[in-house]
């Protein structure tokens, strides 16, 4: 497996970035508390593991075959990753006060992480033109797959959890014109250097 740590870098910074998942978790910590948040990032973990499948298995055989195939998506998800830092970068701060309550049942906070990741651009583009990068098409797939997908879901647990104990200390913070922005343009910063990496980046 090539590149494990810039896989794990990038995976972090993908799952940290501001999206429908952590304004979800911020929500949800804010009414609930860090119980609250639990089955909704559990959802969001989980339908990490469906896109990896839906949208990495398939293209394994193609990969590992197809020289121009693997540099075609490498500058996909390269340039993918530049216009989601742009974007960032040029991104208003969230609006918390804005976002629906969600039920406090664990089924239902569940279903709608599973519902939001499935849905979601930003999971479905990594897992199909960028993830595929990380995998050493010379060693045995199966080991691999589950490496990188395990390791993306346990970061999405991580991480959201790491919100939603700070959610309410940092509140004033996260929802102030000042500290939106800061996040925004760090995310954004950090998205641009790591499309920049991935472009250069040999098979």
């Amino acid at each position: 497996m090539q590149l494990y740590l810039l896989f794990l870098l990038m995976a972090a910074a993908t799952v940290a970035s501001p999206g429908p998942g952590v304004v979800m978790t911020l929500s949800n910590a804010l009414r609930y508390g860090l119980r609250g948040t639990f089955g909704g990032i559990l959802g969001i973990a989980f339908g990490a593991l469906v896109v990896a499948a839906i949208s990495a298995t398939s293209l394994g055989v193609l990969l590992a075959t197809s020289a121009q195939a693997f540099t075609l998506l490498k500058f996909i998800g390269a340039a993918y990753l530049v216009y989601l830092g742009i974007r960032l970068w040029r991104a208003p701060p969230f609006d918390f006060s804005t976002q629906a309550t969600p039920s406090a049942s664990f089924p239902r906070r569940f279903v709608e992480g599973l519902s939001l990741q499935l849905t979601n651009p930003k999971a479905v583009f990594f897992f199909l033109s960028i993830f595929p990068q990380f995998i050493d098409p010379a060693r045995d797939y199966s080991l691999q797959f589950a490496t990188l997908v395990l390791t993306y879901s346990a970061l999405v647990v991580c991480i959201h959890c790491t919100y939603a104990r700070f959610a309410r200390r940092a509140k004033a913070w996260l929802t102030s014109p000042r500290g939106g922005r800061i996040v925004n343009k760090t995310a954004g910063v950090t998205f641009i250097g790591f499309g920049a990496a991935l472009a250069s980046a040999s098979r």
